[in-house]
């Protein structure tokens, strides 16, 4: 009777843990940045998530040749201190960083981000995917629970559930182009749905961690974070898109916070 009861103390503890009635909004910190690597170098405490979305050396954002070296030099310096880290890009040009990993990370999922949606402005081929890189550490904890339905959490209470199913390695949410997605989009030329987001944030943390985005764009990743109970740290190295993200976070830059 004893074991029975501590083993159920220890069930009633996670489910309060990971219920989202108990989740408390998360506070976001817009910094100040000028460059990327200098901001996540700044960085004094660890974070437990790093989002990394940077223009796609192709179209919106210019291209350089060096671009491969730079993104390999951001996904080092945001795994010194995180243990996940997840890059967005386009597939032909993302797969490059799989060559260039250090010994510390490793490739835990190639995600896809699958849409129908996606307007043809050119004759030929039509993109209608992105690739999302997920690494980490070894050994950094996942979080496939937080995707249980209620029958699966049913289970997993009762000790009943045979195996942990984690949410699908495709993730299929239309554009917020015209009227899909109209209350969330906000004139950023590449803003992510919430739903694309939020899957990558809940398999990597829990309530009270924090996420880093360097390259907020129009801080999707704060909205979210907000909404799961997740702190988070944003910044974005044009002016435009910074202003973008206090409007609709209803926050402001700051120069410092305890983690610098």
């Amino acid at each position: 009777m004893r074991k029975q009861s501590l083993s159920e103390a220890a069930r009633r503890a996670q489910r309060e843990r990971t219920s989202p009635e108990n989740h408390t909004n998360g506070v976001v910190t817009l910094l100040r940045c000028r460059d990327v690597l200098e901001t996540i170098g700044s960085l004094r405490k660890p974070v437990t998530t790093t989002i990394l979305d940077p223009w796609y050396n192709r179209g919106v954002g210019g291209e350089r040749e060096d671009y491969d070296e730079w993104l390999a030099g951001v996904i080092r310096e945001a795994s010194s201190v995180s243990e996940h880290i997840f890059v967005w890009g386009f597939p032909e040009i993302v797969c490059e960083q799989l060559r260039r990993l250090g010994k510390d990370l490793t490739l835990v999922a190639w995600l896809t981000w699958y849409y129908k949606n996606c307007p043809s402005v050119i004759r030929g081929w039509r993109s209608a995917q992105l690739t999302c890189l997920h690494l980490s550490k070894l050994g950094a904890p996942l979080y496939a629970q937080h995707f249980l339905n209620e029958v699966q959490k049913g289970k997993l209470r009762d000790g009943k559930l045979r195996y942990m199913p984690g949410p699908p390695s495709v993730i299929e949410v239309p554009l917020n182009i015209g009227f899909v997605g109209r209350a969330e989009q906000t004139g950023h030329p590449a803003q992510k749905p919430l739903a694309v987001i939020e899957p990558l944030i809940s398999m990597t943390t829990k309530p009270g961690d924090t996420v880093l985005d360097p390259m907020c764009g129009a801080g999707t990743t704060g909205v979210v974070c907000q909404r799961l109970g997740r702190d988070a740290i944003l910044c974005d190295s044009s002016r435009e898109y910074a202003r973008l993200t206090e409007r609709r976070l209803g926050i402001k830059q700051q120069d410092s916070v305890d983690y610098l």
